[in-house]
C-alpha cells in the first residue's frame, strides 16, 4: 500500500466549521465503509499552519527589486507547513510583510506517516494506538451498520452527514460525516467532549480529524490528531 501523498492546497478548518448537517444520503453505509481506513492503512499526519498571499507578495518583491532567492526560500517554508519568517532581503518592511500572512487555521501535510492500528470486520472499525497518534484514537470504534461511534469513556454519538460550504471552496469536500460526542458519568468519573470528522476530497483523498477532552476514572487528558490518506 502506497503512503498517502502530500495534501495540497491547504485545507481551511474554517470551511469545516461552517458546514451544516444534512440528512444521511442513500447508500451512506457503503460510503462510510469506503472512507474509513483499512487495517495497516498508511496515513500522513497533518498539522496546523498559516496561508500566505504568495502571488501578491511575489509581485511586490519584484516591484521593489527584492531578492528572488529569499522569496523562493520563504515559499519553501510555507510548503513544508512552517510559519514563514521575515527576511529583510525581500526588500519590504517587517510590517508590510505581515500583511501578506493570513493567520487562519489550516491543515498542511507533515513528513510524518503512520500505519494505522485498525481492527476491522463487516460490522465495525476499531482504532488502536501507535507512536505518532498520541493515544487520541485508542478505543474509538464506529459501527458500519448504524454509524454509531463509541469511545473508551463509555459514550456513543450518532453519525451526521455534512455538505460542503458553498461560499468557501478552499476545502474541496465532496462528501463527509461528523460525530459530536458529549457525555459525563459521575458514578464512573468519566466524561468526553469531542468531535470526529471524516471528509472525502475532490482529489480522492480522505481527511480524518479527532479532537477531544476526556476523563476516564477521574484521569483527564486532551488530544487532537489530524490524518490524510487515500483508500
Amino acid at each position: 500500500m502506497k503512503a498517502a501523498p502530500v495534501l495540497f492546497p491547504l485545507l481551511t478548518l474554517t470551511a469545516l466549521a461552517a458546514t451544516a448537517p444534512s440528512p444521511l444520503p442513500g447508500g451512506w453505509q457503503g460510503k462510510l465503509a469506503a472512507m474509513l481506513p483499512l487495517p495497516g492503512q498508511n496515513a500522513t499526519v497533518l498539522t496546523r499552519g498559516v496561508t500566505l498571499a504568495s502571488v501578491e507578495l511575489g509581485r511586490r518583491v519584484a516591484t521593489v527589486g527584492g531578492d528572488r532567492a529569499a522569496y523562493e526560500d520563504l515559499i519553501a517554508e510555507v510548503s513544508r507547513g512552517a510559519t514563514p519568517e521575515y527576511n529583510e532581503r525581500l526588500g519590504i518592511s517587517r510590517e508590510e510583510f505581515k500583511r501578506y500572512l493570513v493567520f487562519q487555521p489550516t491543515l498542511v501535510a507533515t513528513a510524518k506517516t503512520v500505519r494505522l492500528p485498525v481492527t476491522r470486520d463487516s460490522a465495525r472499525v476499531m482504532f488502536g494506538d501507535v507512536a505518532g497518534l498520541g493515544g487520541v484514537l485508542k478505543g474509538v470504534s464506529i459501527d458500519l451498520r448504524s454509524g454509531d461511534m463509541t469511545t473508551p469513556e463509555g459514550f456513543t454519538a450518532k453519525i451526521a452527514a455534512f455538505k460542503p460550504n458553498p461560499t468557501d471552496r478552499t476545502l474541496d469536500v465532496r462528501s463527509g460525516f461528523q460525530w459530536k460526542i458529549r457525555g459525563n458519568d459521575i458514578k464512573t468519573f468519566s466524561g468526553i467532549n469531542g468531535t470526529l470528522n471524516l471528509w472525502l476530497l475532490g482529489s480522492g483523498q480522505i481527511v480524518l480529524t479527532y479532537e477531544r477532552n476526556s476523563m476516564i476514572r477521574n484521569v483527564t487528558s486532551k488530544g487532537e490528531i489530524m490524518l490524510g490518506y487515500t483508500r
